[in-house]
């Protein structure tokens, strides 16, 4: 059979050709007449004019094909009026059949007018009935004819044939005949290139072909091997003219021959362009059937199929899915044995498990979003506030709303790390924390290279793996502690991570692939602003953490410290309890500091220690010592031993030469004396020398000379005489000795204890002070005036003389300690010693 156009089978069984069908006790050939068998046996298909057609026939539809004069071929007909049709053409005599194409292909029964009007009469040559009421039939088919009248529609259709007899142009006509000839030739030479040229057509047909004579004949012979639509050959089938139709076939072989050309052409380039990677491919094609052979191929297979449905599953960009399959088609080429083999693998298994395009779902919830933050942490209110405005931002904005990089800067124990994960509650997002401290190698943040031995991703590629989400909180602890030396400087490389406008293509030394980290909401902590970069800090939003003042301390006590120490100490609140003055002792004579975590290792210590005396009574069955213990302020020495800091102001008298100053330091704010003492200096004629001790940087050394200059310029507005400094040694001294100290800000506490040593005035024990101070005496601004008075409050000063220029600073004190204290605002050093120091003089 030639070979036709793939088709659609329907459900229901179709009046089609299908050599896969055809009766297994036939040998089938291509199409063409048979063999005479003598001159008894005239064939239809052979003489068609020696046999007389019916004139009214069965009719069978043809689906997807047309059939020519001369062919045999075998039909599966499956259609109820189909299968009736040639029932009623076996119970003839002749055994003859009408067969004609439809034009709509998926009609199931079609109508007349849905029947084309030319077809060919068919004879019955063998018929096998299956037991699914379907019918195979080997077919003859025979002369042209055209379709006349429908005598029947049902059970199946009947139609009266008109005979078409082929014209032959002038049978008389020597050109006509020279030209038919022509036209022969030509398309035997033009059948005959196309299957030298590779067409898909048997030999045994080319050789058919070349032993007719006959015009029509060749012409109806060639036509099926043709891969033409059914309406293309129903024309050929309906050109009556012989000289007609060998012109259109010769057309239609052209063109057949120019695709093949086409199709060749295209082939040759695909082929040049494969050139060494097909035929790798085949060898490595060739190498895996041979591995399989021996067993070996089992498990790398599964192992590469494995990765492949990884890499589609992770939803991952298309240039980095690509970038993924390339070095799994690497790793299936690189032996097993050979160490760059766990490189690549080792790399395919962070590709495919980084989250590319998982995330959680954020919780946009305000008033249950405060809820969680209020419910972790006392106050902090700037901090919460800001939160809530991103919520509300996100709420709104969706999307288009760019994670903040948020900058916690705060003494030690205020809450910073803590909050990072309340944030990450309040938000339902995952939380993961990164310690930066004494990170030096900047492969930390972006990682080493895979050339590396033992190669890994930077922490924050490691994070996203650990949490499985891109959005989640990423706190990084401690941001202020960095260093860089010779490996790299990880303050530079976390510029692109922590930039909004940039961290979207975030590019890690190992993955070597651009990640997204602009939904990661990263939050840094530090205790000070000024080791971090100012390009670093640029890129992050600033949130200021002040230490806790003493009732904000007594709060956190007793809402969140106590109830967590007696319930990590397998207590419960019927056998422990503090006194509010209890707990206040425990603030102000065994902790100083900014935050609460001293004060709460102290609490734990008290439960632990009535933890024991619990279990042991358990143990003596003593009842008695199973009561509730209420630790009282009496209590808590034989707990933890005598009071560990002075509780009040620094100095218990009025002082000459000692004035108490207010410093802001890593751990919040704290109060410190400055003591100057005049002694005999060795000159007894001229001026002493200046010394300073107590570890003091050189700003604060500059800042003790500009002191001395302004307080010897006034020594006569303050009732001293020139000579006073004649023969005098000055020791400025600030303890403690073994703490560096530098910055500006004890300038006029200096001044202040220089002038109290030369006039022998005292200066006032229940004031502290902060400011710089100039030559001509101007106090400038400081910074870190929360923190300063904070620590004068709980040092139990009365009196706090700061810069005039701070007045505005004043409203982020507390409120209870701005009642608390009284505040002098200073413009001019003179004003400060007006009021620090005492007109008696000692």
């Amino acid at each position: 059979m030639p070979p036709r156009s793939p088709r659609k089978r329907s459900p229901v069984a179709s009046d089609t050709a299908a050599d896969e069908m055809a009766l297994l006790e036939l040998e089938l050939v291509a199409p063409t007449a048979p063999e005479s068998s003598g001159p008894d046996s005239a064939s239809l298909g052979e003489n068609n004019a020696a046999v007389e057609i019916p004139e009214v026939l069965p009719l069978v539809p043809i689906r997807d094909s047309v059939y020519f004069p001369h062919q045999i071929f075998p039909l599966f007909v499956g259609r109820d009026r189909s299968v009736k049709a040639v029932d009623a053409a076996t119970e003839t005599p002749h055994r003859y059949i009408l067969l004609a194409a439809q034009k709509q292909l998926l009609s199931e029964d079609p109508e007349p007018e849905e029947i084309y009007s030319v077809g060919v009469v068919a004879e019955v040559m063998q018929i096998l009935k299956m037991p699914d009421n379907t019918v195979r039939v080997m077919l003859e088919a025979g002369p042209r004819v055209r379709l006349g009248e429908f005598l029947q529609t049902e059970p199946y259709l009947l139609v009266r044939t008109i005979p078409l007899p082929e014209e032959m142009q002038d049978a008389k006509s020597a050109v006509s005949a020279v030209e038919v000839e022509a036209l022969a030739r030509t398309v035997t030479e033009q059948f005959e290139r196309l299957v030298s040229e590779g067409k898909n057509i048997p030999p045994e047909a080319l050789a058919n072909v070349l032993n007719i004579a006959e015009p029509s004949r060749l012409a109806d012979t060639v036509i099926p091997y043709l891969s033409l639509r059914v309406d293309q050959k129903q024309q050929l089938l309906e050109t009556l003219g012989v000289a007609e139709r060998l012109r259109k076939l010769g057309v239609a072989l052209l063109k057949e021959y120019e695709i093949l050309d086409v199709q060749k052409n295209i082939r040759s380039r695909v082929e040049k362009e494969m050139g060494d990677n097909q035929r790798e491919f085949i060898l490595r094609e060739q190498l895996k059937a041979i591995q399989q052979e021996l067993g070996e191929m089992g498990e790398r297979g599964d192992e590469m199929e494995e990765y492949r449905a990884k890499i589609t599953d992770s939803h991952m960009p298309e240039e980095i899915e690509a970038r993924s399959l390339k070095e799994l088609d690497r790793f299936e080429k690189t032996p097993l044995a050979s160490p760059e083999a766990g490189v690549i693998r080792n790399y395919l298994d962070w590709l495919v498990a980084m989250p590319w395009d998982t995330h959680t779902d954020d919780t946009l919830h305000l008033a249950e979003a405060e809820r969680i933050l209020n419910e972790d942490h006392f106050g902090l209110e700037k901090v919460k506030e800001r939160m809530l405005e991103f919520l509300a931002v996100r709420k709104l904005a969706g999307d288009l709303l760019k994670s903040p990089i948020l900058c916690f800067v705060g003494p030690p124990g205020v809450g910073k790390t803590s909050l990072g994960r309340s944030v990450a509650r309040a938000l339902g997002r995952k939380f993961t924390r990164i310690s930066l401290g004494g990170v030096r190698d900047e492969a930390e943040i972006r990682g080493h290279r895979r050339t590396y031995v033992g190669a890994l991703p930077g922490r924050i590629i490691q994070a996203l793996k650990q949490v499985g989400v891109n959005n989640p909180v990423i706190l990084l602890d401690e941001i202020d502690k960095m260093g860089s030396d010779f490996r790299g400087d990880p303050s530079s490389a976390l510029l692109e991570a922590l930039d909004p406008e940039q961290n979207s293509t975030f590019s890690d030394h190992y993955l070597e692939v651009p990640f997204d980290l602009s939904h990661v909401l990263f939050v840094t902590t530090a205790n000070l602003l000024e080791p971090i970069p100012p390009p670093l800090r640029d890129r992050m939003e600033i949130i200021s953490f002040s230490g806790y003042t003493e009732e904000e301390k007594v709060a956190i006590a007793e809402g969140y410290l106590v109830p967590k120490q007696i319930r990590e100490n397998g207590l419960n609140g019927d056998l422990l309890a503090f006194e509010r003055e209890a707990l206040r002792s425990l603030i102000r004579e065994y902790t100083r500091e900014a935050g609460v975590r001293n004060l709460e290792r102290e609490i734990g210590a008290i439960g632990r220690k009535v933890a024991r005396k619990v279990a042991a009574a358990a143990d003596d069955l003593d009842a008695a010592a199973t009561e509730k213990t209420t630790v009282g302020v009496g209590d808590i020495k034989s707990y933890l031993g005598g009071r560990r800091f002075h509780w009040g102001v620094a100095e218990e008298n009025d002082e000459v030469g000692s004035a108490t100053g207010l410093v802001y330091t890593e751990v919040g704010g704290d109060t410190i004396s400055i003591e100057v003492l005049l002694t005999k200096s060795a000159n007894p004629s001229g001026e002493g020398r200046l010394l300073l001790t107590g570890q003091l940087g050189d700003v604060m050394k500059e800042s003790a000379q500009t002191a001395w200059t302004f307080v010897r310029s006034r020594l006569a507005s303050l009732g001293a005489a020139d000579e006073v400094v004649l023969g005098k040694d000055i020791h400025i001294h600030v303890p403690a000795g073994a703490v560096p100290k530098d910055g500006p800000s004890a300038g006029i506490t200096l001044a202040t204890a220089l002038a109290s040593a030369f006039t022998s005035r005292p200066i006032r024990k229940d004031v502290a002070m902060t400011g710089e101070i100039t030559l001509r005496g101007r106090v400038l601004p400081i910074g870190g005036l929360k923190e300063k008075v904070i620590a004068a409050h709980r040092a139990g000063i009365l009196h706090v003389v700061i810069p005039a220029e701070n007045e505005k600073d004043l409203e982020d004190i507390p409120a209870n300690v701005r009642e608390a204290l009284c505040f002098t605002l200073a413009a001019h050093a003179d004003e400060v010693l007006k009021f620090a120091l005492l007109e008696t003089r000692v």
